[in-house]
């Protein structure tokens, strides 16, 4: 690293990360409610060029990768032989969700590179900054799927996944401009990165709730999504008697009931949500004969995922029979929990306390890209309050005092990190 680098002098300026997010927060889809910017619909092909623009302006190369990546680059010291820091985060939302979910981390990212430059101080290695295709679960049961690709994570018969009108993902990054086949030779390759740190917010109370600004990110649940089809028969509501009914509605009902139930027994830290329930033909006076659930388990308890999932397909097998009803489980995705390297760990935790500010380990219960780029290098996360905990939702807010310190831990953690010894990230 070149330049003298004074961590209490480079704070990053409140009111320039105030206008990146309002500007992404005003190319959504203004007939849905919250701030919703779907992967492949057109608020999002919209908001992609504003965040090259971003990058370009804080002084970054920037190209969009095989895979669909925008992806900034501030050249190092050592050139592009050296395998490069790199931070980011998305910019694709849930349906109806907020302003700050994966945002914060794409701003903070673009941010960090404008102060290196303007406190004169240069990186040895390269620094990337990336705005991930499609973080968000989409309609194919895919999520990360711009970091699943760097990763080498994404494969043909990930592809292959149909949405609900039987269009493949495939389908879907090709009517984006995208080439699918390329994503699948966009691996950056093993052990190609010298760190990856992630800023994001918590989307959970635990910072707000103990006062404490700074999360250092301990591990990432893993993932499994479930989707179950009912197939039961459509009779006469009002004159088939309820013990000779084949109730596919009926049946869904009892697992949803299940899977909450699994949820609740984790030893540690386990959750489940059941997030959409569709049956058909959809009339009141009609026993329901099809019915489709989504739903996913989550824990940062590899041994507990796999037993439960096991368990709860046999459950859910038994309620169905039980009805007369036939049920088909296709688990949609499978991402095993993931630890944050500890060194990095350690260096968030010593950046907090360089530039004055308290931290907190802790878990991440939601999914993020970090947990793919754990497979090219060391990981790590900083986590930011949210505002009553609340996430996914028109509510979600982080102040913007908490976001600038987030990006100051971010800022201070990439220097430490670009001056760790490359054994360390081997």
């Amino acid at each position: 690293m070149t330049g003298t680098w004074r961590p209490e002098a480079a704070e990053p300026l409140a009111d320039r990360v105030a206008e990146d997010i309002r500007l992404l927060s005003t190319i959504v889809d203004d007939t849905l409610p919250g701030w919703t910017r779907r992967v492949f619909s057109e608020q999002y092909r919209a908001g992609r060029p504003v965040v090259a623009r971003l990058m370009r302006e804080a002084g970054l190369q920037v190209h969009v990768d095989a895979a669909g990546n925008v992806v900034g680059r501030l050249p190092g010291a050592h050139g592009a032989g050296a395998p490069p820091l790199v931070t980011g985060s998305h910019t694709d939302t849930v349906h109806a969700g907020g302003r700050f979910d994966g945002v914060v981390g794409v701003v903070g990212a673009i941010e960090v590179a404008r102060r290196l430059q303007e406190t004169g101080t240069r990186l040895d290695h390269d620094l990337l900054v990336v705005d991930f295709l499609g973080e968000e679960p989409n309609e194919h049961g895919m999520s990360c799927v711009g970091s699943r690709a760097v990763a080498g994570a994404l494969g043909a018969d990930d592809l292959s996944r149909a949405d609900g009108s039987g269009r493949t993902l495939g389908a879907a990054m090709a009517g984006f401009g995208l080439d699918p086949a390329g994503s699948l030779r966009a691996s950056w390759g093993a052990r190609s990165v010298h760190g990856y740190v992630e800023l994001h917010v918590e989307q959970g109370p635990v910072l707000e709730r103990v006062g404490v600004p700074i999360g250092v990110v301990t591990s990432i649940a893993g993932i499994d999504r479930l989707l179950a089809s009912f197939h039961g028969r459509a009779d006469h509501a009002g004159t088939t008697p309820m013990d000779l009914r084949h109730d596919a509605l009926a049946a869904a009902a009892e697992a949803v009931l299940a899977i909450e139930r699994v949820g609740c027994g984790a030893p540690v830290h386990g959750v489940s949500t059941t997030g959409r329930l569709l049956s058909g033909p959809g009339a009141v006076n009609v026993v329901p004969q099809e019915a489709t659930l989504w739903a996913e388990l989550r824990s940062t308890q590899a041994d507990w995922l796999s037993g439960v999932r096991r368990t709860l397909a046999e459950e859910i097998a038994v309620g169905a029979a039980r009805r007369g009803v036939e049920v088909v489980l296709d688990w949609l995705s499978d991402q095993p929990p993931v630890a944050a390297t500890p060194f990095v760990q350690d260096e968030i935790a010593a950046a907090a306390q360089d530039v004055g500010l308290a931290w907190r380990a802790m878990p991440s219960g939601a999914g993020h890209d970090a947990a793919h780029l754990a497979l090219l290098g060391p990981m790590g996360m900083i986590f930011v309050p949210s505002v009553g905990g609340r996430s996914h939702v028109p509510d979600e807010l982080t102040g913007i005092d908490d976001v600038v310190r987030g990006i100051h831990v971010l800022l201070a953690t990439l220097v430490r990190l670009d001056r760790a010894p490359a054994t360390r990230s081997a």
